[in-house]
């Protein structure tokens, strides 16, 4: 599990994904999260502007980000 940092929160769950260089852009992280490959807390996220706050858990594959608000 890697831990990310976020200078605020909320923020969209696609955009992280991209930030973070899991996929290439935000149209392939809309597309991986419409299919249901994303995980946040455990549980298939199929909206694309979640918004992810300080704690949560993002799981695509084999890679697990624990999201983190900077201090």
């Amino acid at each position: 599990m890697r831990t990310i940092e976020i200078t605020r929160a909320p923020v969209e769950l696609y955009k992280i994904l991209k930030f973070e260089g899991l996929v290439n852009s935000g149209g392939e992280a809309k597309l991986l999260i419409d299919d249901g490959q994303v995980t946040v807390n455990g549980a298939v996220e199929t909206r694309r502007r979640k918004k992810i706050v300080d704690g949560d858990v993002i799981a695509l594959g084999d890679e697990i980000l624990q999201v983190a608000l900077a201090q």
